[in-house]
């Protein structure tokens, strides 16, 4: 095998610090709960713990966090996991006919 003088040290580690810098990590967005009049807190509960996995303690001070603020960050994800999320919760509450309001916002505090 001969020395080939294009491939040395110095180019793989310039080549991987530009690979390194071009990597970043893909922006995030919060998944915002709403409150209504007309969902039950039941079922808040249930999508809180069926499709964001928090615990039943977790998701019923969340739900009422929610309830007394107006509206709350249930969750920050990727972009895809984030609109996943959100159509599942509202697939969900539409099936049960509640008005379930959830939306999405990019998370800035990167």
């Amino acid at each position: 095998m001969s020395y080939n003088p294009k491939f040395d040290e110095t180019t793989i580690t310039k080549n991987q610090e530009e690979v390194e810098r071009q990597l970043t990590e893909p922006p995030k967005y919060r998944v915002i709960l709403h409150n209504d009049d007309f969902t039950p807190m039941e079922f808040v509960i249930l999508v809180l713990e069926k499709i964001f996995y928090y615990s039943n303690q977790q998701a019923h001070s969340l739900m009422l966090k929610v309830h007394y603020h107006g509206s709350g960050i249930i969750g920050v994800y990727t972009y895809e996991i984030a609109e996943m999320k959100l159509v599942k919760a509202i697939g969900m509450a539409k099936q049960k006919g509640y008005p379930l309001m959830l939306s999405l916002e990019k998370d800035t505090t990167e």
